[in-house]
């Protein structure tokens, strides 16, 4: 049987690239993808740009194999998942978020960082299992270097697994290798500032990144 991966993406925050990294990583392994829980955009959902974004055919197109998981749970409201589903009137319950049965990788795309709360319990760091790895998305700004430490740190003290790390935007030596060094994780490769991301600029990284991908 084919050793298949579970690879869960999480950012250090919200807008720091986790989509973009998200189809980057579908494209390379011509994995499943799937979003537990959209909350706003319905209409241009995450599923919906990480599909645009690797579904166009090129040659270097690898979609073909990828199938895209309806969300367990789609919110109205771009907002907090718990905020977005009181809004709905529904509480978020684990119990209802059910993974996909598939014969594929299968990249799953958090929401926004580690404890962003599903409801008065659960936050997002509690739809990581003990068989997903966990892939960290870091975009430089003033006071990334603590949110990923940090959300590393957490992720570590619940023994979950992470796999790598993916920086978003424009280099930044100093603080990359201050991340690197400090917690031993593997980089994957560096998303540029691009003017624009299409399905060719994803294939292109895809192909970046597809060995180290392939060695987690």
């Amino acid at each position: 049987m084919a050793n298949y991966m579970k690879l869960f993406i999480t950012g250090i925050g919200t807008d720091v690239g986790k989509t973009v990294a998200s189809a980057i990583v579908t494209q390379a392994l011509e994995a499943d993808y799937w979003k537990p829980v959209q909350a706003g955009d319905l209409e241009l959902s995450d599923t919906h740009k990480v599909k645009n974004l690797i579904s166009c055919h090129t040659e270097r197109s690898r979609s073909a194999n990828s199938q895209f998981h309806p969300n367990a749970y789609a919110l109205n409201t771009p907002a907090s998942p718990h905020l977005a589903a009181e809004l709905d009137g529904i509480t978020i319950d684990l119990n209802q978020i059910k993974e996909p049965v598939t014969n594929n990788h299968l990249v799953i795309e958090g929401a926004g960082g580690i404890l962003v709360p599903l409801n008065n319990t659960d936050c997002i760091i509690d739809l990581i299992r003990p068989d997903y790895k966990v892939i960290v998305v870091s975009r430089h700004y003033l006071g990334s270097i603590n949110h990923t430490l940090m959300t590393i740190e957490a992720l570590k003290n619940r023994k979950i697994t992470v796999a790598g790390i993916i920086f978003s935007g424009d280099e930044n030596q100093a603080t990359e290798t201050i991340i690197l060094n400090k917690t031993g994780v593997k980089l994957i490769g560096r998303i540029d500032n691009e003017p624009y991301f299409d399905a060719n600029v994803i294939a292109y990284y895809a192909d970046k990144f597809r060995d180290n991908l392939t060695r987690l």
